[in-house]
């Protein structure tokens, strides 16, 4: 590789939607910066430096509060750049890492100091080499008290990871639905099978997330809405919401996190709903020693001609500002 990918939105548009106070993006990303943090010599891709002060600068710009760094896959098992991440948060900011299966108790409770929460262990193939289940399960079978396994996969390897996951001992949470065929539908043979899997446990959670990923058709992201927004709701305690930025490998179709922001209240259309997904959940994986934010009202805002504004399902009775 010698190309370097720019795959976020060099101007992301302000949203329309104002997420409640304290809101968290939980899935996002650093890559680098490249000279102080090399990329790994497996990386199926070469990104420019999208370091921690732009992250912290869209966090801001969207209206959010803290974020969830999870290690992204270019930068393998080393963890540095994420750890320097949430270290240069003020606080707001925790983490998911990528682990070698063998590390040490010693290993994972420095990392723990450090605001890791959680383990990714990743299953799509076009972008790691190796993923041994039996020594994942061992070092699931280590983590610190408190922290959770994120698992990556693609909705046709479900029925085969099924056994593995059954055997994880601590909460699972599933990286962009185990990515379903969303055009099929709410009851679609993807997400039908998605909801075996989260009625088999409940410590399964997942991430309502990645509709420039999930539908083809692009923005507005109908087929996305339609399908996820049912799934929220049933599962609204166990559900959270990422921007994914800075969009790993999407370089070929960047998607505006604005308007990703703009597609909260389609598939979460109560401030109740809202809180859950943005707040109170996330708090609950990743700060539970702190009580979550009071109940809030996240407020519906002036539409104009923003291009989501007739798409826009926006709680009722929320004042403007």
């Amino acid at each position: 590789m010698s190309d370097r990918i720019v795959s976020w939105h060099g101007n992301p548009s302000k949203p329309l939607y104002t997420p409640p106070p304290g809101a968290i993006d939980a899935h996002c990303h650093v890559f680098g910066p490249m000279a102080q943090f090399p990329f790994s010599a497996k990386a199926k891709y070469l990104p420019e430096d999208a370091g921690p002060d732009m992250l912290f600068a869209l966090r801001d710009h969207l209206g959010f509060m803290r974020n969830v760094i999870v290690q992204a896959s270019c930068h393998g098992t080393d963890n540095a750049a994420t750890l320097d991440a949430i270290a240069r948060s003020q606080g707001k900011a925790r983490g998911v890492a990528v682990v070698d299966p063998a590390i040490s108790e010693a290993e994972l409770a420095a990392m723990h100091e450090g605001g890791i929460r959680g383990i990714r262990f990743n299953f799509l193939k076009r972008l790691v080499d190796d993923a041994p289940k039996d020594r994942f399960l061992d070092a699931a079978s280590r983590l610190p008290e408190g922290w959770h396994v994120v698992i990556y996969f693609e909705a046709d390897i479900l029925d085969e990871l099924r056994p593995f996951m059954d055997a994880i001992p601590v909460p699972l949470v599933i990286d962009h639905m185990g990515r379903p065929d969303v055009t099929q539908g709410p009851d679609g043979a993807d997400m039908k099978a998605f909801r075996r899997l989260l009625d088999s446990r409940d410590d399964i959670w997942f991430k309502a997330t990645c509709p420039d990923r999930l539908d083809a058709a692009g923005a507005p992201w109908n087929a996305f809405a339609d399908a996820v927004a049912p799934l929220v709701s049933d599962y609204q305690d166990r559900v959270i919401w990422g921007t994914d930025w800075p969009h790993p490998n999407m370089q070929d179709n960047v998607p505006d996190d604005g308007h990703l922001v703009d597609m909260i209240p389609r598939i979460a259309p109560t401030a109740a709903l809202q809180m859950k997904l943005l707040v109170t959940n996330p708090m609950r994986l990743y700060w539970p020693e702190e009580p979550a934010a009071k109940h809030t009202r996240g407020a519906a805002h002036c539409l104009g001609d923003h291009p989501f504004a007739k798409d826009l399902d926006l709680p009722d009775g929320l004042p403007p500002e």
